[in-house]
Parts: C-alpha cells; sequence; structure tokens
C-alpha cells in the first residue's frame, strides 16, 4: 500500500511545488516565519499530491497504455478508483485546511486555481491538442504566486510575474525533453506530441529558442533588482550551463539539469 501510495502521490513532483511555493514566500520577504513556511509548503506539497492522484483517476485509460504510467496503482489494479479518490480527498482537505490557517485566502484561492487549471483545462485538453502544454503551464507558474501571497504580496507584483514567467518557461522545454524520451508511449496512447520537434536529426530551433528565453529570464531578476543582493552573482551566473548545455546540444545533460532548475531557483533564497 505504502508503495501505490507514493506512486499515487507523486512525491517529487509535489516537493518540487512545495519548493517552489517556499520560493515565492522568500521572494517576498527574507524574514520568513517558519511556522508560516512549514505550513506553506505543506499546503501545497498536499494540494499537488491531490492533484497527481486526480490526474491519475482522469487518465486511468491512458495510463494503461503505456509503459512509463502502466506501473501506477490504478492500472496495476493496487487500488480502486474509489480509494485514489478518497486518498486525494484527504490530501486536498489537508492542503486547503493548512494553507486557510496559516497563509490566507489570497494563497487559498490561488492554490485552487492552479489545481483547477491542471484538471479541468490541461489534462482534457492535452487528449485533443499538441498545444495543451503552452496552456498547461500556466497551472505551474501559479505555485510561486501561493508563497508570495502568503507572504503578503499581491499577485499583480511585477516581480513575483518575473519569478511565475520563469517557471512557465522553464516547464516548455522540460516536458517536451520528456516527451521525447517516451514518444512511442504517448503515440501508443493516441496523444497529440508537442509541435516542437526534430528538423533533419537536429532539435528544431523553436526549443533552443525557448532555452534561450529561459536564460534570458533567469538573467533579468538580478538585472531589475528583483532578488536580494546576496543572491545576484548567483542567478546571474545560474545560466550558464544552459549556454553550455545549448551549444553542446546534449539534451541527456540538459533534461538532469533542467530537473533541478525550480531547486536551484528557490535555494539561493533561503538563509538558515
Amino acid at each position: 500500500m505504502s508503495l501505490a501510495l507514493i506512486r499515487l502521490f507523486r512525491p517529487r513532483l509535489a516537493l518540487m511545488n512545495g519548493v517552489a511555493a517556499v520560493g515565492g514566500y522568500l521572494l517576498f520577504s527574507s524574514e520568513a516565519h517558519r511556522g508560516a513556511l512549514c505550513a506553506l509548503f505543506l499546503g501545497v506539497l498536499f494540494l499537488a499530491a491531490a492533484g497527481s492522484a486526480l490526474n491519475q483517476v482522469l487518465e486511468r485509460d491512458l495510463d494503461r497504455l503505456m509503459l512509463r504510467t502502466m506501473i501506477r496503482p490504478l492500472p496495476r489494479g493496487d487500488l480502486t478508483t474509489r480509494a485514489a479518490t478518497s486518498y486525494a480527498g484527504v490530501a486536498l482537505c489537508a492542503g486547503v485546511a493548512l494553507l486557510v490557517v496559516f497563509c490566507g485566502s489570497v494563497s487559498v484561492l490561488m492554490g485552487a486555481t492552479a489545481l483547477f487549471w491542471y484538471l479541468a483545462v490541461y489534462t482534457p485538453l492535452k487528449r485533443r491538442s499538441n498545444c495543451a502544454l503552452v496552456f498547461g503551464a500556466v497551472c505551474g507558474a501559479l505555485t510561486p504566486v501561493i508563497g508570495w501571497c502568503a507572504a503578503g504580496g499581491s499577485p499583480f507584483d511585477y516581480r513575483i510575474m518575473f519569478l511565475a514567467g520563469l517557471l512557465y518557461l522553464w516547464q516548455v522545454p522540460h516536458f517536451w525533453l520528456l516527451q521525447r524520451r517516451h514518444a512511442d508511449d504517448y503515440q501508443r496512447a493516441g496523444l497529440p506530441l508537442v509541435v516542437m520537434g526534430v528538423e533533419g536529426g537536429v532539435v528544431s530551433s523553436l526549443f533552443w529558442l525557448w532555452i534561450v528565453a529561459l536564460v534570458a529570464g533567469t538573467m533579468l531578476l538580478p538585472a531589475f533588482g528583483i532578488i536580494p543582493p546576496r543572491a545576484s552573482l548567483w542567478y546571474a551566473a545560474f545560466p550558464l550551463p544552459l549556454v553550455l548545455l545549448f551549444m553542446l546540444r546534449s539534451e541527456k545533460a540538459l533534461f538532469s539539469y533542467l530537473n533541478l532548475f525550480p531547486l536551484l531557483v528557490t535555494l539561493p533564497l533561503i538563509e538558515l
């Protein structure tokens, strides 16, 4: 049962969302209250876990067709649809409760919006359109906004919009590289592939355009004084590996580096 719940909740993805929310909080206020930070982290983690579980309930037919996902608990029969939905409900209630009590109504609204967008917009759209990721990336970009609002910031502040935009830019090339690894699976399930492809054995220029935009967006944070001075050097140097990997055309190394992107963006904001 424990392994089934791990696969249902996808803790690595949930942790990534929790870290991004903490980054948004710390961007607004370096004098963080540890209790509020813990509540924020756990609240977003539970919401992300609930989203993963409900996504698997909605896509259980597709998961049975793909090698990458057929080991999930619903295709394997480790959990029933009712049990998975119940576990998702518990995680959802826990996440909402933590955000309501410790983070405020705006954070709850942002979290609910992100979850709704993921389940009601992105999940059904990716069955129909290869442009679904362009819309779906919005829910991932909202995660730092939850933390920013929990710290007392406005969701319309240009600083958090920059950080959210950066995470938006990150998701497209990251997911595209993942899709390339499992292209046969996606075709077997009948899911339309993302537009960016391979031209004559070389990754399309559109993909590298997204990487260049990601590098430029990261550089804008210190350039506009959005991040604290102590982190400026890190953010100025952070895109260098992306530039190097761009020049080397190393997809495997680039995918590994992009996996760490939200964590690497958040760590310099933390004062232990």
